[in-house]
């Protein structure tokens, strides 16, 4: 195995060694559904925009960040492994791993094809809007195998410390989605099935091509085609980390569900204010998941190599510049947030509302770092039911509590806004406590049978 710079180098400098890459990668997967709304909102219409965003991005992140959150036990998995230099159990884990975003893309492929159109319809989506948007996601997972082999291989490479070439490969298939938007769009006249194809091309050729680095690798996470397959005690380690995770995305998305069915209440320019407003709001969460993602698999490595001191310094470091950079961006975004926004649409209606909603948003950005930096840690040892239910119950219980019983009686917009800042503030208090208790991490070490650190070992 090669030289692990994450168990030994000085701890700021890989931290945003790894971060960098994966922000830019985040940065550009986001991309994909901006570059959407972007073409749609000015060759077709406010519908379109609305359509690709609002209820259809709703769900999609509900069955998709239900893997994600699943397949983040398989990273976790595969860093302790690689961290420890445990060879055969990497190997294993990277090919069950593979089998898994196999597996789990035909199944979702299917759920989202059948269940979407009556999902749609069940969330009060607009009449306007709704052709558009059963076109959309429809099309959106068909493509999901795709999706969810290139986000299991970028996580594989992630664990081991590599979140370069994953950026690469993103960069380049946005680049390609971008031109095929605009062949499909403007030149084939093909709407929001143009912008649904050109995405899941885009992200069949990003699948492809990380298949082939791994495939082609000289280090202990090489794919073998013929090897792939379930380890079930593997399998069965990966979904008692990842499986919280997941639920946690569901009980997260479903809350939204909630939400986005209540935007939906307030007519097609506060669905298209919105659904713009949560292209630009996925700014501050590509960087606070890039930190997250970080965090975690710094985390899972250096606890795999029994260095307890270097996530306990990597928490301090990680929150400190995930603060700084919230702050900034609240800034910038509460006072030149209009000129993104024309980005989207130039109907002076949607901007107002959409600016009303930035306002109320970004000043508590901070109020959130600390829940995406300890969760991130505790996970990457391991520890994902406690986080899962503190994230529950602080965030999503709360706020479907919130807009049940205060929204019938101040039915507005900034009403359901205000539970966000609420929540987040209410849920990082709950992570501090039990963070600050330590049982998290001592618990890990005694069921994994790791010895603790010598008193007098240096730190990093």
């Amino acid at each position: 195995m090669k030289e692990n710079k994450i168990t030994e180098g000085v701890i700021w400098k890989q931290l945003l060694a790894f971060f960098f890459p994966i922000l830019l990668g985040t940065f550009f997967q986001q991309l994909y559904n901006t570059v959407d709304a972007i073409i749609v909102g000015n060759f077709v219409g406010k519908e379109a925009l609305g359509a690709v965003g609002g209820a259809t991005g709703t769900i999609i992140n509900l069955l998709v960040g239900f893997f994600v959150g699943l397949s983040a036990g398989a990273t976790v998995i595969i860093s302790q492994y690689y961290g420890a230099r445990r060879v055969q159990e990497t190997m294993k884990a990277v090919h069950t791993s593979v089998a898994l975003g196999l597996a789990g893309g035909v199944f979702f492929m299917v759920l989202g094809m059948a269940l979407s159109p009556w999902a749609l319809q069940a969330m009060g989506t607009p009449s306007d809007m709704l052709p558009h948007a059963i076109t959309y996601i429809e099309i959106y997972f068909g493509g999901m195998v795709f999706n969810l082999l290139y986000n299991i291989g970028s996580g594989i490479l992630r664990a081991v410390g590599d979140s370069k070439r994953p950026l690469y490969f993103l960069i380049l298939c946005t680049i390609l989605n971008l031109l095929l938007d605009l062949l499909f769009v403007p030149v084939f006249h093909w709407g929001v099935a143009g912008v649904g194809l050109a995405t899941i091309l885009s992200q069949a050729v990003s699948a492809i091509l990380i298949l082939i680095i791994l495939m082609r690798s000289d280090d202990v996470y090489r794919v073998y085609l013929k090897e792939i397959r379930f380890d079930f005690y593997i399998l069965r380690n990966i979904i008692q980390i990842g499986l919280p995770a997941g639920l946690q995305s569901v009980m997260y998305n479903a809350s939204n569900v909630i939400i986005q069915s209540t935007i939906n209440t307030f007519g097609t320019n506060t669905v298209a204010a919105w659904t713009a407003y949560g292209k630009i709001d996925g700014l501050f969460w590509m960087i606070m998941g890039a930190f997250g993602t970080a965090v975690t698999t710094f985390s899972g490595q250096n606890f795999g190599a029994q260095k307890y001191h270097r996530i306990r310094k990597s928490v301090r470091i990680c929150t400190a510049m995930a603060m700084g950079t919230a702050f900034l961006l609240s800034t910038v975004l509460y006072f030149w947030g209009a000129y993104v926004y024309q980005l989207f649409t130039n109907d002076n209606t949607v901007i107002k509302i959409g600016m009303d909603i930035l306002h109320m948003m970004v000043p508590f950005y901070f109020t959130y770092v600390c829940i995406e930096i300890l969760s991130g840690t505790m996970r990457g040892t391991g520890d994902s039911l406690i986080p899962m239910l503190i994230t529950c119950i602080g965030i999503c219980v709360l706020r479907v509590v919130w807009i049940a019983v205060a929204v019938p009686y101040w039915h507005s917009v900034q009403t359901v806004i205000i539970s966000y800042p609420i929540t987040w503030a209410f849920t990082s208090i709950l992570f501090i406590i039990y963070y600050l208790q330590g049982g998290w991490l001592r618990k890990r070490i005694q069921r994994l049978g790791f010895a603790p650190e010598e008193k007098k070992k240096k730190h990093a």
